[in-house]
This record gives C-alpha cells, structure tokens and sequence, in this order.
C-alpha cells in the first residue's frame, strides 16, 4: 500500500500539518511580540534560545519515558497540553496583563511539552510505516512543513503589519487541539508490546537512559551524524537568535510587511527542495554520503547568506542555504530510525535531539545574542555561520566517510 493510501499515515500526516502550521505562525510572532514589548536583541534571542532548552534540561528524560509510556496517548496529551500554554499569551494580551516574562515562560513551556512528544513522535513512525519507508514517510512530512515555511511565514509578516503578534499565537493554540484529534483518530499502534517490563524506578529509567546513550555513542553512524547536527544547529541557533534583528536592521525591511515574510519563506523553499530530493537521494546513495557533499554546501551558504547586500540577494541565498540544511537534518534523523532498534528508538532520537538541538541551537542562539551586542549583527552572524565549516571538517575526518566508502563498495559488488 502506498503511502497516501494509507488512511493512519494520513491521520498522523495530518496532523503534523496541523501542528507545523501553527507553529510557523508562532516561530516568526513570538521574537516580534518580544522584540516590540521590549526593544532588547538579547531579549529577542532568548526567545530562540528558550526553543531548544528544554532538550537539552530534559530529553534524555522525555525518551527514555516515551519507550515506556503508550506513544499515542503521550503525544495526544502533549498537544493538548501545549494549546492551552500558547493560548494563554492571546489571553493575556486581551486582558491587558501580557509581559515579556510571560512569552518567554510560555516560548519554554511549549518546548518542554514538546520534548515529550518528539521522543513519542520518533518511535511512532518507524512503528506506524515500517522502517523500509521512513524515509519516504519522513520526506512526506517534511515537504508539507517546506512548503508551509514558504506561505505561512509571508502571510504571517503581511498580517503583522495590521495585526498585533499575540493575536496570531491563538492559531498555533489551535492547531495543536487539531492536531490532538487526527492522532487520536489513528487506528493501529504507535508502540510495539512491552513484555516483562521492569517498574519505573529512578535505577531503572537510568539504566534506560544508560542504554539509549551507549547505542549512540558506539554506533559510529549515528554518533558522527549527531556531532554534524549539533555543529549545524550552533551555527543555525546564532544566526536565528539574530534574525529579526538581521531583517531590520541589517536588511532594513523591517520586522513585518511582505519582503519580511519573503525572506523568512525563502527558507522554506529550500527546505521544500529538500524533502523532495531526499526520497530520490537515498535511491542513488547512503545517507553518510548525502551528509558529506550537503554539510559543505551549508557552510558556505550560511556565511553566503550574512553578506547577501541586498534582501533579494539575502532571499536567493537563504534558499540554498535551507536546501543544504534541511538536508542534513531529515537525512540524519531518517537513518537513526533505520538503524535504531525499536525498544530504543525514543531515548536515541531525543538524545541525538538533546545534542544537536538542545545542546548545539541552544548553546548557539545564547551566544549569538550576546555577540550581537559586542560585535555587531553581521560579524556576529558570520561568525556563527562559519560553524559550519567546522562541521563539514569533522564529516570528511569521521567514520561518515568510511561508511559511505563500505556502501559504495557494497553496491558496485552486487
């Protein structure tokens, strides 16, 4: 049965729609709400920073408790969870009492419950597909999120001109009661049985946690990969940190109106690029050769980027840079549900999440801001771009290379 046929991989595809489109909205409305209630970089970039803390304070936690804990259920609650969170920011703005404290408890909130439900979301699919095709499924997921990364983010900034930003997180809210609904709609198990399960006890969720780090670490695919993505996500994190601040002050186009979402959506359009090619790639190479060749192009497109002088310029590269990037992030998180066993498929996917995204973008985004305010934006985006010429560095030195060279040869004796 083809993909699209599949009436619970449409549910699940559905709803990952549903919540990647509320989530566009608030990615580019919450820096805006707190760069206009507050006027402060560091501010702006905390809120970047405060998207991927939460991994790095708890994942290691969120997976091994996925693995255990009924996925479907742990992810339905989630959701459910995280409208009320980001509903709250609408209604504080109605009601006259909205500070930036409140968006910055409400922008980590939302990242601590949906560390919960990526390390459920992670186990779910390889269960719910099969792993032959998730790479294909995942690629499927992540064109949709492309391509909404392309129109939300240039509608979002039309609207902002006329709307104000806390108005267009009651989207987000619910999107993510939409997104509850087509999980809870889906007909077969997200969990493979669990026999002979020990108790959970802080000794047992340890050893737990112990075994899904032991799996990466010694796997030397997925170790390298995740090293890659934590090196992406520092350059990544930095650059975003400063991206509002980038458009306005760097760009001049300011922080709404429609060359401000062009700008934004021209990621999205690489990221398009992407997932569509990703099915197509993995048909004519390994995934440790996708990540050679995309890691360098990202390099280079990053600092490409910081330079563009003009905005249009800044969009064209931007697009190729979010080609390269998405790239190495999908591939990467397609072979560790490949190669991963089941029972471990939560707590190796958070703590390669935990790495990349909590500790990498995390890290980058806290450092980026503050380089801001001692360098300057564009010094301070370049430099952080520039990680990801330490990145392409490590790939071509890693056992990333040999494992390519071990499939070419695989391949050519078949």
């Amino acid at each position: 049965m083809r993909l699209r046929d599949d009436p619970d991989f449409r549910r699940y595809w559905l709803a990952r729609v549903l919540s990647v489109t509320g989530s566009m909205v608030t990615y580019v409305a919450m820096p805006v709400l707190v760069y206009r209630l507050s006027g402060s970089p560091f501010l702006t970039a905390l809120v970047t920073a405060l998207e991927a803390a939460p991994y790095l304070l708890f994942g290691l936690l969120a997976g091994a408790l996925s693995d255990r804990w009924n996925r479907r259920r742990v992810m339905v609650s989630a959701d459910l969870i995280n409208a009320i969170v980001v509903g709250s920011v609408p209604l504080a703005h109605v009601l006259g009492v909205l500070t930036v404290a409140h968006v910055l408890v409400a922008a980590f909130l939302v990242q601590l419950v949906f560390t919960f439900f990526d390390g459920a979301n992670f186990g779910a699919l390889p269960v719910l597909v099969g792993r032959e095709r998730v790479g294909e499924a995942n690629a499927a997921v992540w064109s949709v999120s492309s391509l909404l990364e392309l129109v939300i983010p240039a509608a979002a900034g039309v609207v902002l001109a006329v709307l104000h930003p806390a108005s267009l997180l009651a989207l987000d809210a619910l999107s993510f009661v939409a997104s509850a609904l087509a999980i809870r709609g889906i007909a077969r198990a997200m969990s493979l049985p669990r026999d002979g399960q020990l108790p959970l006890r802080p000794k047992v969720l340890y050893r737990d946690i112990a075994a899904g780090l032991r799996f990466l670490v010694r796997h030397g695919g997925v170790r390298s990969m995740t090293v890659v993505g934590t090196l992406q996500s520092f350059g990544g994190g930095g650059f975003m940190a400063l991206w509002v601040v980038w458009c306005d002050r760097v760009l001049g186009i300011g922080t709404s109106g429609l060359r401000f979402g062009l700008v934004y959506g021209s990621w999205g359009i690489g990221g398009l690029i992407a997932s569509v090619s990703l099915p197509r790639l993995l048909k004519r190479m390994p995934p440790a050769r996708i990540t050679l060749y995309a890691i360098p192009a990202s390099a280079v497109m990053g600092v490409a980027t910081v330079y563009a002088p003009t905005w249009q310029l800044a969009a064209i590269a931007l697009l190729c840079w979010g080609s390269a990037y998405v790239l190495v992030i999908v591939n990467s998180i397609s072979y560790r549900q490949q190669v991963t066993p089941e029972d471990l498929l939560g707590r190796v996917n958070t703590a390669g999440r935990m790495l990349s995204w909590g500790v990498g973008w995390t890290a980058g985004a806290t450092l980026g801001g503050v380089a801001g305010g001692l360098l300057g934006v564009r010094p301070a985006m370049a430099v952080m771009a520039a990680v990801g010429f330490v990145a392409a560095a490590f790939a071509w030195l890693s056992p990333l290379r040999a494992i390519a060279a071990d499939a070419r040869t695989a391949d050519l004796s078949r």
